[in-house]
């Protein structure tokens, strides 16, 4: 969830679907979704060579979701997850059971935060949403495929103690989830939140990847870490000196 997220009071305007400009020939194709009062970015990812896809964060609006599948005709294969906030996961066991596909990640330690979607719900002022139990926990080196893709899984908590981090090294982009923004870090005043872990995380899993990764935040516009080590208040590498 972003640092500046507020109680869910109704539908915000939503913003326009956007294709990620990979480079030249690129076999994967990313599309944002914006979904959920908060504006979350769901993304649709999608192998060209296969028309296969797996689908990060859908936190709610699923027509909107699925409107997007139906115009690519692609074939969902799963549900990925970076972390267990309302507005990234509340969506995912209905996608998945539509699909009849699996959910994989986050990381074992987000059962914290999926049990407790009922409570999120009635807090943030989304729809109902019940808890569920994803078909894989994913752990730090894991790698997970859809096609003929593969996405590198990075164990990244401090904003929540489960978040994982997708990275494609074929196409040098990364899917961050609230861990980093353009601009800005992820919020760790919720219960089990750490910022000592938040920027760790950055630091020794994230930059380590290259100043040329791209990266999809959770809310708000792409960055790459070499603007965000350049640029960022919180992270930059002049705030370590």
């Amino acid at each position: 969830m972003h640092r500046d997220a507020r109680r869910a009071t109704g539908r915000q305007h939503a913003r326009p679907v956007q294709s990620l400009l990979l480079a030249a020939g690129a076999s994967m194709k990313v599309t944002l979704i914006p979904v959920t009062p908060f504006q979350q970015n769901c993304s649709l990812l999608v192998c060209e060579k296969t028309g296969r896809a797996a689908v990060v964060d859908p936190g709610g609006d699923l027509d909107r979701i699925e409107q997007e599948v139906a115009r690519q005709n692609v074939q969902v294969e799963k549900v990925l997850l970076t972390h267990g906030h309302i507005d990234h996961c509340a969506g995912a066991k209905t996608l998945a059971t539509h699909y009849g596909v699996p959910i994989e990640g986050p990381q074992e330690e987000e059962r914290f935060w999926i049990e407790k979607l009922p409570m999120q719900s009635e807090r943030f002022g989304f729809p109902a949403a019940e808890t569920f139990e994803p078909d894989h926990w994913l752990s730090d080196g894991d790698t997970v495929q859809f096609g003929d893709e593969t996405l590198e899984v990075y164990h990244c908590p401090g904003h929540t103690p489960g978040h994982v981090v997708f990275f494609s090294r074929a196409h040098r982009v990364a899917i961050v989830g609230d861990v980093l923004f353009a601009g800005s870090i992820g919020r760790t005043d919720f219960p089990r939140g750490n910022h000592e872990d938040l920027v760790r995380s950055i630091k020794e899993k994230l930059w380590p990847l290259g100043d040329d990764v791209t990266f999809v935040p959770g809310h708000g516009p792409v960055s790459t870490f070499g603007d965000e080590r350049r640029t960022n208040p919180f992270v930059s590498d002049k705030v370590f000196g």
